[in-house]
């Protein structure tokens, strides 16, 4: 049988005249193309969900009180006062809380006062309402000039340049997609010669976790699923940080390790906390009966304490960026030096 033609099917001018064709191509838009990893609305939702039991999610909020505490401690570092501050993924206003605390590490000679006192006026922003009124009603509210701020999204600020005098941020910018874009925006809204400080977790973050997951899974399912969300390095920060135009950069790692009875009592406090995996693509529903019986035996013979308690590691980037400002300090020229640290330390030459 001959194979079928569309030629006597067609009208006979169409056969004489001659047929042009055109194509159209996907462009990338002008920029840096962005990396999706984390679903946002997924995210809002969780925190959203986190918040709605009050009572819960405040017992949950170990982890983020102590990295507000430590953050909120580097500005005892900077000898001068904040007209304006804000605070990015402010959470439940963590570090409104911490500034309000008795200095930890008071003046004897002189009478001492809260962090709070350095700065006229603090700004805290979330996407998540409930999450940033959760604690509208407790009393350090009324012992800081605060003002709370809704956002759609923490990715796009809707601030002026030049805005603030500081800008701090705890343990929300590793659910950031595009961070340079943020460090750059941030750069931005920031006043000249004025500071950034933040915290947030990054590299071995949950390394336990991980790892017994990842072979329990391949143990009871014969693939791997990502059930931990993927975090930045230490070593990347400081390559975001001054690509987005920061200056005399400072960034340093501090491991939290937390105890736990048990991998289940773990999953519960970062599902209340409101820091479930919220990856695109992830596998949809819970984590199947027979992985978590999976993952808790293996997590017990990798990582279990001799007590029985399971260890769960939480490491912290803690970074400084300094805006560029006409009269910041700058580095002396290489080679400049008229002191030789041998001098100094003592030692002989190097051969």
């Amino acid at each position: 049988m001959k194979p079928a033609t569309l030629r006597p099917f067609l009208p006979r001018p169409a056969i004489r005249r001659r047929t042009c064709f055109s194509r159209s191509y996907a462009i990338q838009a002008p920029g840096s193309p962005t990396l999706q990893v984390f679903n946002r609305h997924t995210k809002y939702l969780q925190k959203e969900r986190a918040a709605a039991n009050p009572e819960r999610s405040r017992q949950v909020d170990y982890l983020k009180d102590e990295v507000a505490m430590r953050l909120s401690e580097r500005l005892l570092d900077i000898n001068r006062h904040f007209d304006h501050v804000l605070d990015l993924g402010a959470n439940s206003c963590n570090i409104a809380r911490a500034l309000t605390l008795p200095d930890p590490y008071p003046d004897p000679t002189k009478e001492s006062a809260p962090i709070s006192t350095r700065l006229s006026k603090l700004t805290a922003v979330d996407s998540s309402r409930n999450m940033l009124y959760r604690d509208a009603d407790l009393p350090f509210n009324q012992e800081i000039n605060l003002t709370r701020k809704v956002l759609d999204d923490e990715e796009r600020l809707p601030f002026a340049a030049n805005t603030f005098d500081a800008v701090l941020s705890s343990l929300s910018m590793h659910w950031i997609n595009d961070l340079p874009s943020l460090l750059a925006q941030i750069n931005n809204i920031l006043k000249p010669d004025a500071p950034f400080v933040a915290a947030m977790f990054g590299g071995d973050t949950l390394y336990e976790l991980r790892t017994s997951l990842q072979l329990a899974d391949q143990e009871r399912r014969g693939g791997v699923s990502p059930h931990v969300s993927p975090l930045a390095d230490v070593r990347d920060m400081g390559g975001l940080l001054q690509k987005a135009g920061f200056k005399m950069l400072t960034v340093d790692v501090d491991d939290i390790i937390v105890d736990f009875p048990d991998s289940f009592s773990l999953m519960q406090d970062l599902q209340a906390m409101g820091e479930s995996n919220a990856i695109l693509g992830r596998e949809s529903g819970p984590i199947k009966r027979d992985v978590l019986l999976a993952n808790e035996g293996i997590y017990r013979e990798l990582h279990g304490n001799e007590d029985g308690s399971l260890p769960a590691t939480f490491r912290m980037i803690y970074m400084i960026g300094w805006k560029e400002g006409p009269n910041q300090a700058e580095p002396l020229a290489r080679g400049s030096g008229d002191i030789n640290i041998k001098d100094i330390l003592g030692g002989g030459d190097i051969k």
